[in-house]
């Protein structure tokens, strides 16, 4: 594709940005023609090559190579409003650290990138709506800013409560009905709407056999990351902002990865006021909290000084996007929330990580280096964060054991490999060591406050 097509396909959703943030109460009544076969093509190219194929079988390589095959059609029948979404394939991953699994849609390839084009022109409209306190599934917003925002927000505020809260099967509660209504306060193109129900409506393909779709939407397709952060828009951010934080004494403020949010409170009675408020709030629109994964935390500068009053030698801990927050201080004797890699999020690492080697222990070392230091890059990137080197490390250790017991159980020869041959390796192949990516002052910066 052209770097001019590409210039002026940002330039229109540029202009529909604009036009979204000056007119807040703007309906737009033609977008479908901002879905066009060069939206399409770049987003189809940035599928990666190992995506998983969907219901129909096709690989990312065979959509690319049939592409003028069946983009055509595909577009006639978005704006004729016939569009057939294809049935969802049904697939199980494990939760971290549980034995239960999560279920994740897979749509085709083709399917995928359409819905990729489709979220990215809502997109334009939508970021012009959603609030500060929102992150998950946001262009330039990642979990790091949503991490670095919560830190802020309890180390440099009054905070002293913490609501952590878990919404029970989010994706599979939302309601299809109040979806579209909430999409079509800002669209009005039938076309769209018409797209949305069919991706809503579609399928799931599971043992072989095709099940309806009541409600909720799948993980696993972009345009159910972008219905499912405007569903939590209306039912939770823009109530929280609006309507709850005004009747508060205290400071309150709430931070939101896509389903996973936690509340900060200045007072407890602030605090317990709103948890049933939200309790209520919630079940209005088909969702519920969990109420094993649901606690309100003592949690801030002062929290140490009233673990003693309740029976505890510490402050209780918590949890938030793979990470374990608690309180401790710096080098100063000042107040900071310290971060570490979540215990079952690390076991699960370290399990991924001694699957890989045992499928690699007969390629040649520097390979075996390349593709251990690939995950570790992957790792030390999310988890690198202030405070959390120690566990960094652990992971580093950890995979220095285990790849040298995959050596030496390659062959009887092998069986001699000491740790002084065995750091020769390592000097020759080098492992990549733990570094935080993220230290304080880089994570400050990140906070939207």
């Amino acid at each position: 594709m052209q770097r001019e097509d590409q210039l002026t396909m940002e330039t229109k959703l540029e202009q529909i940005a604009v036009k979204a943030r000056r007119e807040t109460n703007l309906r737009f009544t033609s977008l479908a023609h901002h879905i066009t076969r060069d939206r399409v093509q770049k987003n189809l190219l940035q599928i990666p090559k190992r995506s998983a194929a969907g219901v129909d079988g096709q690989t990312v390589e065979a959509a690319k190579e049939s592409f003028e095959d069946w983009i055509g059609p595909m577009l006639q029948s978005i704006h004729r409003q016939g569009y057939r979404a294809p049935n969802i394939r049904r697939v199980y991953i494990p939760k971290p650290g549980k034995t239960e699994k999560r279920p994740l849609g897979v749509p085709t390839v083709a399917d995928r990138a359409l819905q990729r084009s489709t979220a990215e022109v809502l997109a334009a409209i939508y970021e012009q709506d959603f609030l500060p306190c929102s992150f998950g599934g946001r262009p330039k917003l990642s979990a790091h800013h949503a991490l670095a925002t919560l830190n802020e927000v309890i180390a440099g505020g009054m905070i002293s409560w913490v609501l952590e809260a878990d919404l029970k099967n989010f994706f599979g509660s939302l309601d299809h009905d109040r979806v579209l209504r909430f999409v079509e306060h800002r669209v009005g193109d039938p076309r769209l709407i018409s797209l949305i129900r069919r991706w809503l409506k579609a399928g799931i393909l599971e043992d072989g056999a095709v099940h309806p779709s009541e409600q909720g939407t799948p993980q696993g397709g972009s345009i159910s990351v972008l219905l499912s952060n405007l569903y939590l828009h209306y039912v939770l951010d823009l109530w929280f902002e609006r309507v709850v934080k005004g009747r508060l004494r205290g400071e309150a403020r709430l931070v939101r990865y896509i389903d996973d949010f936690v509340i900060c409170f200045q007072y407890r009675s602030d605090a317990t006021r709103v948890q049933e408020a939200l309790r209520l709030r919630l079940g209005k629109f088909g969702l519920t909290l969990e109420p094993t994964k649901t606690k309100l935390v003592e949690f801030g500068r002062f929290a140490q000084r009233h673990a003693g009053k309740r029976g505890r030698n510490r402050p209780e801990t918590i949890y938030f996007l793979g990470l374990t927050l608690y309180c401790t201080r710096n080098q100063k004797g000042n107040f900071k929330v310290g971060m570490r890699t979540e215990k079952s999020r690390l076991k699960r690492s370290l399990m991924s990580l001694q699957e890989l080697m045992r499928q690699i222990r007969h390629y040649k070392i520097s390979d075996q280096a390349d593709e251990i230091n690939l995950v570790l890059r992957g790792h030390y990137g999310y988890y690198g964060v202030a405070g959390n080197l120690r566990s960094l490390v652990k992971v580093y250790r950890a995979v220095e054991r285990y790849w040298r017991g995959m050596l030496r159980s390659r062959s009887w020869a092998g069986r001699r490999l000491t740790w002084d041959a065995f750091n020769q390796i390592k000097e020759r192949t080098p492992l990549l060591k733990p570094k935080l990516r993220l230290p304080y002052r880089e994570l400050q910066a990140l906070a939207v406050l």
